[in-house]
């Protein structure tokens, strides 16, 4: 038998993939191997996007609150949607629940499913529930729309497109790091406080409740602007970039000092013995988008304070770096079993 960890995430979607019929329908534009799947609807394109969370796995409950999973949640479906350049319409939810949950426990959950709901204009119109004997596990199914001519991919990139990114990256994975060491400390005293200080607030909540940058599509599309590609960053910059440049055949130099990484995050990665470069790299749950474009549609974003222009990609496929100021440069490599798919 083949163990799993031989293949990986991406390798094991990659098998799936390869044993999966060519689409029978010819509605199917594109199926396994983006961020969504694309549907024709005659004028426009559908998008279908599912995330599944496991407790234990994607998230753990001493320090996760159940409205803030719920908001969460729905952020990992709608920011696949985001990736594709397109917007949310419809929602289902599939919650397995153990009998240690009551009511008011699934109470609380939805009221941060429907918070997110609302936040990014999307119907809850269904779902499934039932029981489970190893926690609680979410599946989110979300439902978007995409003019034809505004669709995103990962695999039409170009050499010379400038490389950028929206928002900081590495703050989740900071944040994720402090509310594990309270944990510990509460496990060796269950009567002790948690010590997170309002300095770092902005770290945890990246980790516990990230927001999907659906207004980036709003605003790329107000600017004329269509990314030539484009993913959202779930499991780290270093992983989504490699999405890119493997599907689009192309190489990419990414700039080390241009990554845009928060004061807050420099603190605690310092306290952590953490590079904060490693943890924009390799960090993940950012949900931020990392697109391309190409260089004469970047001056329409040059002065744009949320989106940063971190590289450049290469016609070379075997050259995906990191640059340094003193002329260095390392191979940037995906690091973890969980890529996105």
């Amino acid at each position: 038998m083949t163990d799993l960890n031989t293949l990986g995430q991406v390798g094991l979607i990659d098998h799936i993939r390869q044993a999966t019929p060519a689409p029978a329908h010819p509605e199917t534009v594109r199926g396994i191997g983006d961020d969504a799947a694309v549907f024709d609807w005659g004028d426009s394109y559908g998008l279908l996007a599912t995330e599944l969370l496991v407790e234990g796995i994607h998230f753990d409950l001493t320090y996760v609150p159940l409205k803030h999973l719920g908001y969460k949640a729905v952020t990992f479906a709608v920011s696949d949607i985001a990736a594709m350049n397109g917007l949310p319409l419809q929602l289902t939810i599939g919650v397995g629940l153990s009998s240690r949950f009551p009511v008011e426990a699934v109470d609380e959950l939805y009221e941060g499913i429907r918070a997110a709901c609302t936040a990014y204009n999307v119907d809850l119109v269904g779902g499934d529930t039932t029981a489970s004997r190893s926690g609680l596990i979410l599946s989110v199914s979300v439902l978007g729309k995409v003019a034809k001519d505004k669709i995103t991919y990962r695999n039409t990139a170009q050499p010379n497109d400038v490389v950028c990114v929206t928002g900081d990256l590495g703050a989740a994975y900071l944040g994720l790091q402090l509310l594990e060491r309270e944990k510990q400390v509460f496990l060796a005293d269950p009567n002790m406080q948690p010590n997170l200080s309002e300095e770092r607030a902005y770290l945890v909540q990246r980790q516990l409740r990230p927001d999907a940058r659906t207004d980036v599509v709003h605003e790329l599309n107000d600017l004329g602007i269509r990314p030539t590609a484009m993913i959202d960053i779930s499991t780290g910059l270093a992983s989504e970039l490699l999405h890119i440049c493997r599907q689009s055949g192309t190489g990419a130099v990414l700039f080390d000092e241009n990554l845009p990484i928060d004061d807050q995050t420099h603190l605690a990665a310092d306290e952590f013995k953490i590079s904060p470069v490693t943890a924009a790299l390799n960090g993940g749950e950012d949900y931020e988008l990392l697109f391309t474009v190409r260089p004469q549609e970047f001056d329409k974003l040059a002065n744009n304070a949320r989106i940063t222009a971190i590289g450049y990609l290469t016609a070379d496929p075997n050259q995906v770096v990191l640059a340094t100021k003193a002329g260095q440069q390392t191979p940037i490599r995906a690091q973890g079993w969980g890529q996105s798919a």
